[in-house]
């Protein structure tokens, strides 16, 4: 069975609230979820997952210092975590607050390991598309906002299916999605 794991840093509780929501598209397929704050988590968590979800709020337009650091830290893995699926969410004071750069940030983080990394082209409200993965100003409230972070975490669990355990059906799924 796949393994997930959303990673987060959270200040003000509104990235980990979007953790809790990527995790719940996550779990509608059959896999393994972990859901864990950057205080909690370790490399051996790392080498566990097939797919990463990581979440970190807007500082500056980059990803938090301690979400940085976290990855500093996993030097030691470089090279032994090619081929990983991964994404980013990313919650921010206002819209206009640097979230797509923040979640590029990680994404570029996430690309320096060798995961393979994605967007997502589905549109989940009125012109709400999460094409460098969801975010959010504060708190996801509005259901657009929530059915982003869902739909990243479905579609997580959905290209690891695909490439770590070769369900190939799941590609039909994707490809005839209503957007």
């Amino acid at each position: 069975m796949a393994n997930i794991l959303i990673l987060y840093d959270s200040d003000t509780g509104h990235t980990a609230k979007m953790a809790e929501y990527v995790a719940e598209g996550a779990k509608k397929y059959s896999v393994n979820v972990r859901v864990l704050s950057v205080d909690e988590a370790s490399k051996e968590d790392i080498l566990w997952c097939d797919g990463i979800a990581v979440g970190s709020p807007t500082y500056l337009g980059l990803l938090s210092w301690k979400m940085k650091k976290f990855w500093d830290d996993m030097v030691d893995l470089w090279g032994k975590i090619d081929g990983k699926i991964g994404c980013a969410f990313s919650s921010s004071g206002g819209w206009g607050g640097g979230n797509e750069l923040a979640c590029m940030s990680i994404l570029t983080v996430l690309m320096n390991y060798g995961f393979l990394v994605f967007g997502v082209t589905d549109y989940v409200g009125d012109k709400f598309t999460l094409h460098y993965g969801a975010v959010t100003a504060g708190e996801p409230r509005r259901e657009e906002e929530i059915e982003a972070c869902r739909r990243l975490g479905e579609r997580l669990a959905q290209w690891v299916l695909i490439y770590v355990d070769g369900k190939k059906e799941y590609l039909e799924e994707i490809k005839n999605r209503e957007i």
